[in-house]
């Protein structure tokens, strides 16, 4: 319902407009009469006209002057209807779409989910469904690093030439999980979170809602997986408008990860909102598609160390899927999956001395080293590869090409030339010949190009 005061305010100044009418036609009345046309009055139709609203308009002025102190005319005593009520009352909260959000939010616990899924199943049928049903083709081994990738981190960079399908594999992991994937094209003068979430604007009294903004609340009702795909991210500087989102991320407690969104809080404002923060959703996955070309940024470290990549360099062959379902799963089966991996198939000693003999290596020769990161990243990557179907050396030549061998590219050119053939060796020597294609393949491209 309208407030007192606001329907007081209407009538004031409907009471002004009709006594500045009034006063305007009383004006008029009389320079006709003293222009000698008293006589005319009451024998033409104006004349009467003039009469009628003459008696009219005191009238008017009492019933105005009524409703202005009483606030209750007769013209809106009725009661509001449901829906009108419904309106009005959202259009007194600044969040009008996150207000909708709650209305709904009992309808999200009703959801079912598939908890008989395994990680190897999901790989298989998830590759099968983007063939049979969205004539979208990729290799198993790359559906097996994009799932691995989703259990380590909840940012995912997919990187490669311009119609390799970076966009449609996200968008197809939204289609599998029954839950449409969100795809967020970056602009290029993007510079802060604001872009992002939205901000509130002073002038309407409203804050800009953005769709990134709805599906964050939206996730924090639901245990559905959201995939949010930030396509072409590099067209601006991640590490500007994406660095809070990079910040809370790394908090090891995800109930702790809340982002600003108003700086007071008011009683009208949605129920998820917390001192006017919202919580970054634990359920939610940033998927960005880049490529490197004239009209991108370069990633920064400080983003590539703190996301997995996905390299998709080109199409892969068309095959024949067999006809796949939907699978339903919720983010906790996947954070047990990942768990029942780790706990299953944690780096094997063996593998875990080849590693630490590569990088004392490294850091005699190059001066770089793993760090606790990136091993970090590594004993999440290879039990959940493996638990997809994948081997182990396979996992390690996949994440060691993007999280350590990267970091050559820093170094002096012409050093990593003269040293890449000793380092293709060493190698070899640890892993075994032809093992490590993906670690070798990249220092073969750094001394090409040296």
């Amino acid at each position: 319902m309208l407030k007192k005061k606001k329907i007081r305010k209407k009538y004031i100044a409907l009471l002004t407009a009709t006594v500045v009418v009034g006063t305007v036609f009383c004006a008029a009345l009389i320079s006709f009469i003293r222009s000698g046309g008293a006589s005319e009055l009451w024998t033409s139709p104006m004349g009467y006209l003039v009469l009628v609203l003459f008696a009219v308009l005191p009238v008017l002025l009492l019933v105005l002057l009524a409703a202005t102190v009483t606030g209750n005319p007769a013209s809106v005593s009725y009661p509001l209807g449901k829906k009108e009520e419904e309106r009005v009352g959202k259009e007194e909260t600044r969040f009008y779409k996150l207000s909708e959000i709650d209305e709904k939010r009992e309808e999200y616990a009703k959801r079912r989910y598939d908890e008989s899924v395994t990680l190897k199943s999901f790989c298989e049928s998830f590759r099968n469904y983007a063939a049979s049903r969205l004539k979208l083709y990729y290799s198993l081994s790359d559906i097996r690093k994009f799932v691995a990738g989703l259990g380590v981190t909840h940012l995912l960079i997919l990187q490669g030439i311009s119609g390799t399908g970076k966009t449609s594999l996200a968008y197809a992991l939204g289609e599998f999980l029954g839950n449409q994937s969100t795809v967020i094209p970056v602009q290029p003068m993007w510079k802060e979170r604001t872009d992002m979430i939205g901000y509130y604007n002073e002038f309407t009294g409203r804050f800009n809602e953005t769709t990134l903004l709805e599906k964050m609340y939206e996730a924090n009702y639901s245990k559905d997986i959201y995939i949010i795909v930030l396509d072409e991210m590099n067209i601006a500087r991640v590490e500007y408008y994406f660095a809070e989102f990079l910040s809370l991320l790394e908090l090891p407690d995800a109930e702790e990860r809340y982002l600003d969104v108003v700086t007071d809080k008011r009683e009208k404002d949605p129920k998820g909102l917390k001192e006017g923060r919202i919580r970054l959703p634990k359920n939610m996955w940033f998927i960005g598609t880049a490529n490197n070309d004239d009209s991108t940024f370069a990633i920064s470290d400080k983003v590539y160390d703190r996301a997995m990549m996905l390299n998709l360099d080109e199409k892969s062959e068309v095959f024949e899927g067999r006809r796949s379902v939907e699978v339903r799963m919720s983010y906790e089966r996947l954070e047990e999956l990942v768990k029942e991996a780790k706990e299953e198939y944690g780096l094997t000693k063996r593998n875990e001395r080849r590693l630490e003999e590569l990088d004392e290596y490294l850091k005699g020769n190059f001066r770089i080293t793993f760090g606790n990161r990136v091993m970090k990243q590594i004993r999440t990557y290879i039990p959940i590869y493996v638990s997809c179907g994948g081997e182990e050396v396979e996992a390690l030549d996949d994440i060691l090409s993007k999280k350590v061998m990267r970091k050559l590219e820093t170094q002096n050119p012409i050093y990593v030339k003269n040293e890449a053939e000793g380092l293709c060796e060493k190698l070899d020597e640890l892993f075994g010949e032809d093992k490590m294609k993906h670690c070798k393949a990249f220092i073969r491209r750094l001394e090409k190009n040296a």
